[in-house]
């Protein structure tokens, strides 16, 4: 049995390979893999607060192991932290690190670059699913995520905040990726076959970061601060 860490974002790709390694006999996922920009105490691009990632990992019943980032960060930080964290894996019996990758071949190479002196294996169990059928199938099967990211330079402001369902991939400009695999979107998801329950999101405030529109989901928990 291959013990497995899983690369997560807060978004509905990480979520799937989630629910799709649970489907294999032969590995067990044993916790979700998270980098934190410790300003802000939120996950990096999505925004998501903490207090949103750790009912998340509650409801998929699995450890959180996080590995805090300053910002800014520079790439020779992130990458003295993440040798750390798996030196950690490691030393937990951890075999490998999951992905929630699609197909950029870029993104693919570096993570293999970066495991291959650390004696864990890549694994990329979405890898070169057509996504437009990925991004159906993760909808029918019931899996819930919030638009809490947008690139405005690819896609309308308004679509931000959106459910990430059968009416948003309509609404989608020609060109765009189903699953926002080029950066259009990020996703928080909230409810699906990988939960044990839902995750209650409750909306905040929509905000313009440099052309990012980010929508602000509140969790449980009310100390964690608002976006600034």
């Amino acid at each position: 049995m291959k013990r497995v860490l899983l690369s997560w974002s807060s978004g509905k790709d990480c979520a799937w390979a989630l629910h799709v390694l649970r489907q294999k006999d032969d590995v067990e996922v044993v916790g979700l893999l998270t980098t934190i920009n410790s300003e802000f105490d939120r996950v990096a691009m999505h925004g998501t607060r903490r207090a949103v990632l750790e009912a998340q990992a509650k409801a998929a019943e699995l450890p959180l192991w996080t590995v805090p980032l300053p910002w800014p960060c520079s790439n020779e930080i992130y990458e003295e932290r993440m040798r750390a964290a798996c030196d950690q894996a490691i030393a937990a019996q951890v075999d490998a690190i999951a992905f929630g990758d699609l197909f950029l071949t870029d993104v693919r190479a570096y993570r293999e670059r970066q495991l291959a002196a650390t004696g864990l294996d890549p694994l990329f169990p979405l890898w070169e699913i057509p996504t437009g059928q990925l991004a159906r199938e993760m909808i029918a099967s019931g899996l819930r995520a919030k638009l809490v990211c947008i690139d405005s330079r690819q896609l309308p402001p308004d679509l931000c905040g959106r459910d990430f369902d059968f009416a948003l991939l309509e609404d989608l400009p020609p060109g765009t990726d189903p699953c926002g695999e080029n950066g259009e979107f990020h996703s928080c998801v909230y409810d699906g076959p990988m939960f044990s329950e839902p995750v209650t999101l409750d909306a905040g405030r929509i905000v313009d970061r440099d052309g990012f529109i980010y929508a602000d989901f509140l969790c449980a928990d009310p100390s964690s601060a608002r976006l600034t």
